[in-house]
């Protein structure tokens, strides 16, 4: 599958799902339950990793996660991201992406309106989805973006070169539902709203926010189950029934055979 797919369910109208994923079990369920794309965001050092925030991720991490996804979910397709400072050049984001698609990426993310970077990436045969709004890497804390008629226009604009420089697709985060419809309705390439909207071609959410297995909840997201508090309840239970002898009971073990037992017992007198 490629990037074209995409773009021809943009021109029926049609959405697709997008779901992060940074293992090979949750990218299998995800791609079971109907997630179109699964995108290995740099979101991993903050939600897996422990990291204070996304600049900390690396190359070597990105392709680790990416990999393993992969293994996950031979068929689906992996969009995943270029971590900060891994794009600063032309050369630079073409031998990162090479590390990422090596990998198992079919496509490229990074932050910021760059189309110098996208074309270099394009004229490689790299396929390319850009981030703008809310940028992790670059901004600090997680706040709205293009609140002002300045700020939305120049969003608009951005968006507007990167999809001429030859974007496959365009992520807006934490932008006005209204902008991200004037922008979804001006691009070829189609866009991948988190707190956007419901105009983008495309939703994505951090699979540990959908599945509430994190310690904070955002107005973007929604919680579609309540993970965390039931693995905590089952740790606990686990934890009881260890310390209280009723784990593990028979049915979780197995013994030897008589006779065996027998011929063990008269080695060892």
């Amino acid at each position: 599958m490629a990037a074209g797919h995409f773009v021809e369910m943009k021109k029926r109208g049609e959405k697709f799902v997008v779901l992060t994923a940074y293992d090979a079990p949750t990218a299998r369920l995800e791609v079971e339950a109907g997630v179109d794309i699964v995108m290995v965001g740099d979101s991993v050092g903050t939600n897996v990793l422990g990291y204070a925030s996304e600049r900390e991720v690396t190359l070597d991490d990105m392709a680790h996660h990416i990999a393993a996804v992969r293994r996950g979910a031979p068929g689906v397709y992996l969009i995943g991201d270029l971590p900060y400072a891994t794009y600063d050049s032309e050369a630079q984001a073409l031998a990162s992406a090479a590390l990422l698609a090596q990998a198992g990426a079919d496509c490229v993310k990074f932050e910021g309106a760059q189309p110098d970077i996208v074309r270099a990436l394009k004229r490689e045969g790299y396929e390319v989805c850009c981030h703008i709004g809310l940028e992790s890497q670059h901004q600090e804390g997680k706040r709205r973006q293009g609140k002002t008629a300045e700020a939305a226009a120049k969003l608009l604009a951005d968006a507007l070169a990167l999809d001429a420089a030859g974007a496959d697709f365009l992520v807006l985060e934490l932008i006005p539902r209204e902008l991200a419809a004037k922008i979804t309705e001006r691009l070829r390439a189609p866009t991948i709203g988190i707190g956007a909207g419901a105009d983008c071609d495309a939703q994505v959410l951090v699979v540990h926010d959908l599945a509430a297995l994190g310690t904070r909840d955002f107005k973007h997201n929604r919680r579609y189950v309540e993970l965390g508090a039931a693995l905590r309840e089952a740790v606990a239970a686990y934890a009881r029934d260890v310390r209280e002898g009723r784990f593990p009971a028979e049915d979780n073990g197995f013994s030897m055979e008589a006779a065996e037992l027998a011929a063990l017992e008269k080695i060892i007198a």
